[in-house]
């Protein structure tokens, strides 16, 4: 059955995949809600939305987030591509069968660099950065002991310089257990909401309005105005199968398609092995078939343990990205 179902998904993505061969990348805004804050799901390729497991699953679907049944603490941190900074925060609370509730905030940062004008190449003096940022509150409930469903509303915020754009974004997403400790089937869409525009006073200009007239004023003051562009939409489906290999280790093997609106349709595949709920290693493969992807292999290494009544998670996960090279994250996760 697991087969059946993993051919059927394969053929869709490749029909999609066909019909939909030129890629958009480059024409959205918000590119860093792309970036995955779990090393633990990074180091399975990315590949989550059908894992029913705990919080550092509620990225990649809110539905996930229903399966926190105690209070908990997830922090993440990535040296991301050309020295850029990635940070995460996240806590779940859980209200008994009003369903659970989680705040999160992202944020990343270029790092201050030189101002540079055509007049002055080597730099004016001053220094900029980029800086982005994410608030979500999400919330989700079983529906039924087998369905779960949920939604998360973010604020988001570019800032470069001076100049800034800010939108509200919408991820939702279900997730069924066909059984406690077999197949799951997992769904979302992530980055939903209306397009931006930046605006601030780095988009002030003078201007002449007749540069042929003299004895006018050539320095009249003007504001040059940007596109709207839209959010990076991304739509998730994914089967994921925990097995028993033994009375000390278990295998979790997660199979992941993408369809989103900025680039071309994907898969990726992630395994993990346990052993004894203390030790897990981890594999993946990002964005197969995608076109001109430059990720791909992804490996990590999780450890798991209890500090008195509280039990925490720390994972670490290394991805490829070809000719950028690689990134590095890590996790803590604290549950009580």
């Amino acid at each position: 059955m697991i087969r059946r179902i993993g051919i059927g998904l394969a053929l869709a993505l490749l029909a999609a995949g066909a019909a939909n061969a030129q890629s958009k990348t480059g024409t959205s805004i918000g590119q860093f809600l792309l970036i995955e804050p779990s090393a633990r799901l990074t180091a399975m390729g990315n590949a989550g939305v059908a894992l029913y497991d705990g919080i550092q699953s509620v990225y990649y679907n809110p539905a996930a987030l229903a399966s926190v049944d105690r209070y908990a603490l997830q922090a993440s941190h990535s040296d991301w591509l050309a020295g850029i900074d990635y940070d995460y925060l996240a806590v779940g609370a859980p209200f008994g069968r009003f369903g659970t509730a989680m705040i999160s905030v992202t944020a990343l940062s270029s790092g201050e660099m030189d101002v540079r004008t055509v007049e002055m190449p080597h730099g004016t003096g001053e220094r900029y950065s980029v800086n982005d940022l994410a608030v979500g509150l999400a919330y989700a409930r079983p529906i039924s002991d087998r369905f779960s469903a949920g939604g998360q509303l973010t604020y988001l915020q570019e800032t470069i310089w001076h100049t800034s754009m800010k939108t509200l974004v919408l991820n939702v997403g279900t997730l069924y257990r066909i059984s406690e400790n077999g197949l799951h089937i997992g769904s979302s869409i992530s980055n939903i909401g209306t397009k931006g525009g930046f605006s601030g006073r780095d988009l002030a200009m003078q201007y002449d309005n007749d540069p042929d007239r003299y004895g006018d004023n050539s320095a009249l003051p003007g504001e040059r105005f940007t596109d709207d562009f839209p959010l990076p939409i991304l739509f998730r489906v994914g089967l994921a199968y925990p097995k028993q290999v033994g009375r000390d280790s278990r295998l979790l093997l997660e199979v992941d398609a993408f369809h989103p609106s900025d680039n071309t349709e994907s898969m990726s595949l992630g395994a993990e092995w346990t052993w004894k709920e203390a030790l897990s290693l981890r594999s993946g493969y990002q964005n197969l078939a995608q076109k001109d992807s430059e990720v791909g292999l992804t490996l990590g290494i999780g450890l798991r343990g209890r500090i008195g009544q509280p039990e925490f998670h720390f994972d670490y996960a290394w991805a490829d990205y070809g000719r950028l090279e690689e990134t590095h994250r890590l996790t803590f996760v604290l549950t009580y």
